[in-house]
């Protein structure tokens, strides 16, 4: 005759907590050895109880020749805690391009209408400034952090919408007030789940605060990175040379970017 497999409801145990389980024991007869009760309990005992699978079969008790005791544990699942990637960072120095009119100096004046009246303007046709295009320092960086989706909310994305193309109001990454220019981020879920944790790409350009610039004979000028700097020229007559130049008479500092509180961006200073 096949095992008789019964549940004992008397001593059962079980556990609430972060790793929950459960003992359950049960009286096996007509079982003539271990390998028959082994048999028994694995085909009668569900592998399921309360969500946790079946962990382990014990022979807790021998009661006579043919009738056993046995207790089966069902255990939670130990999920392993998964660490999140280190933030991960890039720049370059490949710096930007930007149009000028003024020089920092003028380093020779040739021909008989060369003249030394013009103040560093760069370009001058008689009519006009023209200037030329300079690469200037521009530090890009970027930066891949990993947010759980409890933050990164439609609330934190629109967020990050209105803080874009705005210039850091404070301290960020060693850059003083003013020099660092939040480009906007880019971000993707990192799986299907409501609750996966997002990976969001930050982008930043830096220019440096300066109080040194000067302008012909216009200066020092201070400017913070990202204002913008701009020269009124006015004509005046080189009576040396005799003929009608431009000259730098004013310099403008322009600011073109808002403030923006980079805390909201919730990747810290």
């Amino acid at each position: 005759m096949p095992a008789v497999v019964e549940e004992l409801f008397q001593g059962r145990t079980e556990v609430i907590s972060s790793k929950p389980s459960a003992e359950i024991p049960y009286i096996v007869r007509q079982a003539a050895d271990e390998a028959a009760v082994k048999s028994a309990a694995l085909a009668a005992t569900p592998t399921l109880y309360a969500g946790m699978p079946r962990k382990s079969v014990e022979i807790s008790e021998r009661i006579n020749a043919d009738t056993w005791k046995i207790v089966v544990r069902y255990e939670a699942q130990e999920f392993e805690q998964q660490e999140e990637p280190e933030p991960v960072f890039s720049f370059d120095t490949g710096g930007g391009t930007q149009h000028i009119t003024q020089s920092i100096q003028t380093l020779g004046k040739y021909g008989p209408a060369a003249t030394d009246k013009l103040g560093g303007a760069i370009g001058f046709d008689g009519e006009n400034v023209e200037g030329v295009d300079v690469t200037v320092p521009v530090y890009n960086f970027s930066e891949t952090h990993y947010l759980p989706a409890s933050v990164v909310t439609a609330g934190y994305r629109v967020g990050l919408f209105r803080v874009t193309g705005t210039v850091n109001s404070g301290g960020f990454r060693g850059f003083a007030a003013g020099e660092v220019l939040f480009l906007g981020a880019s971000g993707s879920r990192r799986g299907t789940g409501y609750d996966d944790d997002w990976e969001i790409t930050f982008k930043f350009a830096a220019q440096p605060n300066r109080n040194d610039i000067r302008v012909g004979d216009i200066g020092p000028i201070s400017k913070k990175g990202w204002e913008y700097l701009w020269v009124q020229y006015a004509p005046e007559v080189d009576n040396d040379k005799k003929q009608v130049i431009k000259k730098p008479v004013a310099a403008y500092v322009e600011k073109v970017y808002p403030d923006g509180n980079f805390g909201a961006l919730g990747i810290g200073g």
